[in-house]
């Protein structure tokens, strides 16, 4: 079990899942230091703390809290926190701050760990996977809306003191959580349930509510089942979590295992207070990039690397942009149209 005299946690990120963890590491009696490039949201925290709002637990923490520009000092735990498509510079400006034997965990969607390995070496980097429900709302406050699977493994899937480090700290957080040997498995199980969650924000409607509809869910089988074709055929053997079943969505699978996971991923979003996703709030309310480059790239990337086609994950990645420069609206439509042989309609 560590504790403050182990130096104060480095969150770089205090959004969503960055301002949730952190929040909850302070009050556990961790010191935490908040790095985030939003200036009015640094501002907000330093001059009324951060306020925590939401169904599970509320609370205003203090602690100090910089711009990247402003930080000094080196510390040993760091958390990464930051949106997929911002990894890269944001890592880079967090590398210096890492102790030669610290570590850095990513705590975002996607395949991030290839990115931050690449910055501060594999022995510095560990893995990470969180699936609970949170909302950045405006500065100084983020939404903590529902309780989700928090995972924390080596990327090389060895079994470290370092570990068991991170997930008892993390379980101070989330009771469940879990030490794994897979996390590329938990990872790209997520990027299974990531894609559903791209196609359930090409409309309005709520995540649960896309989900059950008869009419959506042979377009999103197709979807899944392609990302599961990507994982399997590079022998990854995906986990789920929170009521999905990535195993579901495998070459083979047999269907009543599919409407089975959609049922319960029903039921496990209609329990949480976060509606809608939050690619959708990047879409529909805050106008801007969401992350399907870095999610739905990654997707891509790997099938061509290895030959599977993806053209549903390619369209869906299309069709996000279009809806990102204001060429496309949001609406139901879009889900018969992702459904489409490339070229109907032509």
């Amino acid at each position: 079990m560590t504790t403050a005299q182990d130096g104060p946690i480095l969150v770089w990120g205090a959004g969503a899942i960055g301002g949730t963890l952190g929040a909850a590491f302070l009050r556990t009696g961790q010191d935490v230091v908040f790095v985030d490039s939003a200036t009015d949201h640094i501002a907000a925290i330093r001059r009324d703390g951060l306020k925590i709002e939401g169904p599970i637990w509320t609370d205003t923490v203090r602690a100090p809290a910089f711009q990247p520009s402003e930080l000094d000092g080196t510390f040993r735990r760091g958390f990464l926190c930051v949106k997929a498509l911002h990894t890269r510079s944001a890592i880079a400006a967090m590398a210096p701050h890492i102790a030669a034997d610290g570590f850095v965990v990513s705590a975002q969607n996607g395949l991030n760990e290839i990115e931050i390995a690449e910055a501060v070496g594999r022995e510095r980097t560990v893995g990470c996977f969180v699936n609970f429900g949170a909302d950045y709302l405006s500065p100084g406050v983020v939404h903590y809306s529902g309780r989700g699977s928090v995972v924390v493994g080596e990327i090389d899937g060895s079994e470290t003191p370092r570990l068991e480090e991170i997930h008892a700290l993390l379980s101070q957080f989330e009771p469940n959580a879990i030490a794994t040997v897979n996390i590329w498995g938990f990872l790209w199980g997520k990027l299974i349930y990531g894609a559903l969650l791209f196609a359930t924000a090409l409309t309005d409607d709520s995540i649960a509510d896309v989900l059950d509809n008869p009419a959506a869910r042979p377009v999103l089988a197709r979807l899944g089942q392609e990302v599961g074709t990507v994982a399997a055929a590079q022998d990854i053997r995906t986990e789920g979590f929170d009521g999905f079943s990535p195993d579901a969505f495998r070459p083979g699978a047999a269907s009543a295992a599919l409407d089975r996971s959609f049922d319960e991923m029903v039921a496990h979003n209609r329990r949480s207070a976060k509606s809608h996703s939050g690619i959708w709030r990047d879409l529909a309310i805050r106008k801007r990039k969401t992350e399907a480059d870095a999610q739905l790239g990654a997707i891509t990337a790997a099938g061509a690397r290895i030959g599977v086609p993806t053209p549903l994950t390619s369209r869906l990645t299309s069709m996000i942009h279009e809806i990102e420069e204001g060429r496309r609206e949001l609406a139901r439509e879009n889900l018969n149209e992702l459904a489409e042989p490339e070229g109907a309609g032509a």
